[in-house]
């Protein structure tokens, strides 16, 4: 295929999942769809092709001693840089929520049926989006920067949700402004128009720019918890596991339910840990509830 050990081929989080299922090295898969990405009908013809010779795969059980030096440069180093930086800097602390998102997830499915072939298909995100401006109304020290140099922290009206978003070069952030004055598909829109940009390099600085908070998500590959690192000079970040369905008690019977866990971070300098816990558990509530994210719309 040509691609370099370190290079990231372009995938979806579900072949991603797919391949890693099957054992397949991305990076040796030639991708047929825009931009070279690697879908499902890839990983077929690969394998169909009997591609796992040892001209394109080590022995399971033979000795290696090749090593690769690869220098941390241009996007990588800036982001290495700035990653550091969050951790030295901010005081984290993380807290983990777990979520009952069926109801969510079935109103989603509603709206994707009803208006999918004439307004896009709606993913979780937007939801989150919407969850995340609700519940920062009683909220507001937590939609915040901190400047930690002039000691002044800065709350804001607007809500500024950086997407954050995998390319080829590393992790980018584009941001969805004012998403408290847009809907669903508003939102839905704009995270899909600024993901796409982002991943394909044409994300501009102004659009990389100016988040007041932090949605980052590993979509099918997000495991069951994580310690998301916070964007400074930003005070909180909302992490999203993946969903799965699990046995629950509800009202004492044991049914299956959609389960989802939040991981989320905060800078304990700012957001006191008892505002960090009953935040999550607003958009806990928003989301088991899911007309109550929009009562305020009619």
């Amino acid at each position: 295929v040509g691609r370099e050990a370190d290079e990231r081929p372009l995938a979806s989080p579900a072949v991603r999942k797919h391949a890693l299922d099957l054992g397949i090295q991305l990076r040796l898969v030639r991708g047929t769809g825009p931009a070279g990405r690697v879908l499902h009908e890839d990983l077929d013809a690969y394998l169909a092709q009997g591609q796992t010779n040892a001209s394109t795969a080590p022995a399971a059980y033979a000795q290696r001693t090749d090593e690769q030096q690869i220098p941390v440069i241009g996007m990588r180093r800036k982001i290495a840089q700035r990653m550091q930086d969050a951790t030295q800097r901010a005081a984290h602390f993380s807290y983990v929520e777990e979520i009952d998102v069926t109801a969510v997830e079935e109103l989603r499915a509603h709206l994707n049926e009803k208006h999918g072939t004439t307004r896009g298909k709606l993913t979780l995100l937007p939801f989150l989006v919407r969850a995340l401006v609700v519940a920062l109304r009683d909220f507001p020290q937590i939609n915040a920067r901190y400047d930690d140099e002039a000691q002044v922290i800065t709350r804001l009206g607007a809500v500024h949700v950086g997407v954050a978003t995998q390319s080829d070069i590393g992790l980018m952030v584009p941001v969805v402004r004012h998403a408290e004055a847009r809907s669903l598909w508003d939102s839905a829109a704009e995270i899909s128009r600024l993901a796409s940009a982002a991943r394909n390099g044409k994300a501009s600085r102004d659009e990389l720019s100016g988040s007041s908070i932090t949605l980052t998500s590993l979509g099918a590959l997000g495991g069951i918890v994580s310690t998301p690192v916070l964007n400074l000079p930003e005070v909180a970040i909302v992490g999203v596991n993946k969903i799965v369905e699990r046995p629950m008690v509800v009202k004492g019977q044991i049914v299956i339910r959609k389960m989802m866990n939040l991981s989320s971070s905060f800078d304990h300098r700012v957001v006191d840990g008892m505002d960090a816990a009953q935040f999550i558990q607003a958009i806990r509530g928003l989301l088991e509830q899911p007309a109550t994210l929009f009562v305020d719309a009619f």
